[in-house]
């Protein structure tokens, strides 16, 4: 069985040209996106994605749309729902730099970094997995549902077992 959702481009047969990729997960892909995304189910999972590479600046534009409906299930009700999420993102390649040529940069957290080409190739499928993974909720729950914490003290008990209750009696 297929490890993973892949569509590797070698980067020495990219064209100056604007690039379209349509991307579109069959059902054993998506059943690897389940395990990737560590989810209950994925029902859909499509991502269109434009690239422009420039040899002059030795940079490759990514820009694209991951569209997927996902079944989660709800950390409040422990029931499984169906949820779409639609991630538009926008990054770029430099062909020229390495790990090492990053990390001189010395950038803060808000400067645009470049990513860096590995072995020749980038892969559009990790990259859609990773946009759609950016935007998926940490905690799913259903519309509607909030969590509502009861306390298993009443405010009595609870100031009575504070750790310097016994402090305030003394003050008295």
């Amino acid at each position: 069985m297929q490890k993973d959702f892949s569509y590797k481009l070698k980067i020495e047969d990219l064209t100056q040209n604007t690039q379209h990729y349509h991307l579109k997960a069959n059902k054993e892909e998506l059943n690897v996106l389940k395990e990737i995304l560590k989810v209950e189910d994925v029902k859909s999972f499509e991502a269109d994605i434009t690239l422009k590479k420039s040899h002059k600046t030795h940079r490759i534009d990514i820009k694209g749309e991951v569209d997927a409906v996902l079944i989660l299930k709800s950390v409040i009700s422990l029931e499984n729902f169906d949820k779409e999420y639609i991630a538009d993102f926008e990054y770029y390649y430099d062909t020229s730099m390495t790990y090492e040529d990053v990390k001189s940069l010395g950038a803060g957290i808000d400067d645009e970094i470049p990513e860096v080409v590995e072995n020749g190739e980038i892969d559009l499928g990790q990259i859609a997995i990773e946009q759609l993974a950016l935007v998926m909720d940490d905690y799913p729950r259903m519309d509607g549902e909030v969590f509502k914490f009861k306390s298993e003290f009443d405010e009595e008990t609870t100031r009575a077992t504070h750790p310097f209750a016994a402090l305030e009696k003394l003050k008295k």
